[in-house]
């Protein structure tokens, strides 16, 4: 543990914003841990403007709470690439102010993905401080195969090319890599790339808070406001549609499901339009009365996503995600949710082999989620202290932070 009187300084840069919800989720949960170790948090990120607006607040009193200092600068969201660009060189000249203005206290960089990497590699040229590259996944295969990147136009295909090539860059430079998956950290070391330089590399999934994560007592009043019945069956699906979650499949088995069970509810719980989800309900001859959208806070998300029964989510199994933690698996294993998920997701498939419950869809036909949705129905009982024991194994926030701190220590001690 850093001494009171001597708290090393870590800078945590990341273009996703603190007021995401990932950055709720997925960042200031690790950082508060670490700053209880006794180290001194910096926080430099991108906020989105309407998002900061609802939440800097909040957020902020967080922060100040646990004694980790925040830098947000504004996102810029257009034009799209040079905006990018732009961000990327305001933080830039963000990050040597804070190093500057704290002298040799800030000792180590922590940077979140590729865009935030650069700046790793900057500042240790600069100011001679290591940096962990914590991938987050193969981002630049994720942009092209999640249909963010279309790589048949010139501007993307250069784009695409050159933050693979940067990859390298960052592999070679960095002074300890995290993947969140143990199929990722494979695939980097079956890399080239990475053979001929060898740099640490250490897994470290998505991991959940198991104190948030509990089963809330305020499911009788939910269930009330959301219009739903004791003996409705709920499924769930919580985060965002699309993208890489397969958004026609989920609604495709949800409507398998209520063939078999017309007291089955679809609850939604999701920042995305309602009348978005309404229109692909309608399409698919789903009755409205069959859906619930909410859209709530982190905080409350434990409270809302308790009243599922079953929780689903498919991802595309595409080659970029053999890196992906899903954040939601470890967060419903921990509210003793039973999971219907997909194979060829990072680590998923190994992990759904300790679940006493749960299903893994392998080719997406009607067949397939109907033998899965009888074998649901039929499911009286569900072992939720054991799904949460997964959840301990697994996705415990503890153990995420000391095998951050673990890296911390092997860094700042060379």
């Amino acid at each position: 543990m850093a001494e009171e009187n001597k708290k090393i300084g870590i800078l945590y840069v990341s273009y996703d914003g603190m007021t995401d919800n990932l950055g709720q989720s997925q960042v200031i949960p690790y950082l508060q841990g670490l700053s209880k170790l006794g180290y001194s948090i910096h926080i430099l990120s991108c906020e989105k403007a309407q998002v900061y607006k609802k939440r800097s607040a909040y957020i902020s009193k967080l922060l100040e709470k646990s004694e980790i200092m925040w830098h947000p600068l504004q996102y810029t969201e257009r034009p799209a690439v040079v905006s990018t660009l732009f961000d990327m060189h305001r933080m830039q000249n963000e990050a040597v102010k804070i190093i500057s203005d704290f002298e040799n206290n800030i000792q180590l960089l922590h940077c979140r993905s590729y865009i935030s990497a650069h700046i790793g590699v900057f500042c240790k040229k600069k100011f001679h401080i290591p940096w962990i590259f914590d991938m987050r996944g193969f981002w630049a295969d994720e942009r092209v195969e999640g249909g963010l990147w279309d790589t048949k136009k010139t501007l993307y295909k250069i784009v695409y090319n050159y933050f693979k090539s940067a990859e390298k860059k960052f592999l070679a430079d960095t002074n300890h890599i995290i993947s969140l998956t143990e199929n990722g950290a494979n695939e980097i070391q079956s890399w080239e790339s990475y053979q001929n330089m060898s740099r640490p590399i250490s897994v470290i999934p998505c991991c959940a808070d198991l104190n948030l994560f509990r089963i809330s007592k305020k499911k009788s009043e939910l269930l009330k406001k959301l219009h739903i019945e004791e003996d409705n069956f709920v499924l769930s699906y919580l985060g965002s549609f699309g993208t890489w979650y397969m958004t026609e499949e989920m609604f495709d088995f949800f409507k398998v499901l209520y063939e078999k069970n017309n007291n089955a509810i679809f609850l939604c719980i999701t920042p995305d339009d309602p009348d978005m989800l309404d229109s692909i309900a309608i399409r698919k001859d789903i009755p409205r009365s069959a859906l619930r959208v909410v859209k709530v806070n982190r905080e409350d998300v434990p409270a809302y996503a308790s009243l599922s029964d079953w929780s689903v989510f498919f991802i595309k199994p595409v080659y970029s995600k053999k890196a992906s933690s899903p954040t939601k698996m470890g967060e419903l294993l921990s509210l003793g949710i039973p999971i219907i998920c997909n194979n060829e997701v990072g680590d998923v498939e190994s992990i759904m082999k300790d679940c006493p419950e749960g299903f893994l869809v392998k080719d997406f036909s009607y067949e397939e989620y109907a033998q899965i949705a009888e074998k649901m129905l039929q499911t009286k009982t569900v072992d939720r202290e054991m799904l949460r024991s997964v959840a301990e194994k697994y996705y415990s926030l503890e153990k995420g932070i000391c095998l951050y701190e673990k890296v911390y220590k092997s860094l700042l001690n060379n």
